[in-house]
């Protein structure tokens, strides 16, 4: 096969690129480039897709002795991602940018470029596996599953990827734990065998979410609120606020019985903060749309688990697909109460290891009296 493996300048793709050449792949390392400002060095281990970033991906490139090139997708990557993600928050939501990533650049933008210029597939260096199982036509159907190595499966993050992007993608560290990885990048001759993991959210390299959007968005100063309305304290912008979070709210007096405090809600309309107890965090219904299918949608009530966040646990629960007034809504029914489920989030449905599919979170709540 022809395959263009995504070289982001980590240990990662440095690997996954030198399986696929070991495989007997016909393998063109590409760098995307996603900022319109690129730093010329990263900040500790935040960030990525910088100048600096590209030059260690094209330092691997030239040790494997395949072809290397970098792909502006700058102004794709800020509308699709950088924009999205603004606007969410803006609105009150948390959403995922990762996901929003993979779904809209490196399996849509990226691995559209790629076919178009003849390539099969788009290989990156995600920790998560495919899975090939006879389809009774006489083909093969491909499934993504977890990682072998629980600390550090992707999986959650690839949930939006649909039958068709996952037929045309591979992810060769699948079956290996990272300390393999950085062991193979050694013995490979990688200078990145060391080179730090990058962590947080990539075009925010200082890791200040809050100050980015406030930057972005303006101040906007509004009331911080319990749920009878009683004003608080005050904030700089509701949008700097998501549901669970308990630091940075600023109170101006402790509540009565000593509890501590959450954002239990977020009001984009009155720019009002709302704070409560833990126990009104407590959800076992979630309702989600953009609802995107790795494989066959499912039918009727079916048993899943379920995962709201990267790397949070999983909730065993039931999921209705095709509900909602344009059927593309889904409805995840959890068998206990989790806490903290903020709209905008995405919830990740599983059989087993399998990834069924995904859904971007519109509400949530208790059904159930606690018991």
């Amino acid at each position: 096969m022809r395959v263009v493996a995504a070289m982001s300048g980590g240990v990662d793709s440095a690997v996954a690129a030198a399986r696929m050449l070991a495989a007997g792949h016909e393998v063109v390392g590409v760098h995307l480039a996603l900022s319109r400002s690129a730093a010329t060095l990263r900040e500790s281990a935040r960030g990525c897709c910088t100048i600096e970033d590209a030059g260690d991906a094209r330092r691997v490139a030239d040790v494997l002795g395949i072809p290397f090139y970098v792909w502006d997708l700058a102004d794709r990557f800020e509308r699709d991602v950088i924009a999205d993600f603004t606007a969410e928050y803006a609105a009150g939501r948390t959403p995922n940018p990762c996901l929003r990533c993979n779904e809209k650049i490196k399996f849509a933008a990226l691995l559209d470029k790629a076919l178009a210029l003849g390539f099969d597939a788009v290989a990156t260096g995600h920790y998560a596996q495919v899975v090939e199982r006879p389809d009774g036509l006489g083909g093969v159907q491909r499934e993504l599953h977890r990682a072998v190595d629980p600390a550090k499966d992707q999986s959650y993050v690839l949930g939006v990827l649909d039958a068709e992007q996952l037929a045309h993608a591979f992810f060769p560290l699948g079956d290996t734990v990272k300390t393999q990885v950085r062991e193979e990048a050694a013995e490979r001759g990688f200078y990145v065998a060391r080179k730090p993991d990058s962590h947080d959210i990539c075009f925010i390299p200082d890791g200040d979410t809050r100050g980015w959007l406030g930057r972005r968005l303006g101040e906007a100063p509004g009331d911080i609120v319990d749920t009878s309305g009683e004003v608080l304290g005050r904030h700089a912008g509701a949008f700097a606020y998501t549901v669970g979070q308990r630091r940075g709210l600023a109170l101006s007096r402790p509540a009565a019985d000593g509890q501590p405090r959450y954002v239990v809600e977020v009001r984009p309309d009155s720019n009002q903060v709302v704070v409560g107890t833990a126990d009104l965090l407590g959800v076992d219904l979630v309702t989600g749309t953009h609802a995107r299918w790795c494989g066959p949608a499912p039918e009727g009530e079916v048993r899943v688990g379920a995962q709201v966040r990267a790397h949070g646990e999983e909730f065993p629960a039931t999921a209705t697909a095709g509900t909602g007034p344009d059927g593309d809504e889904v409805v995840v029914r959890l068998d206990s109460r989790i806490r903290g489920v903020a709209p905008g989030q995405s919830v990740v449905l599983y059989d087993g290891t399998r990834v069924v599919g995904s859904a971007t979170i519109t509400a949530s709540r208790l059904q159930r009296s606690p018991a």
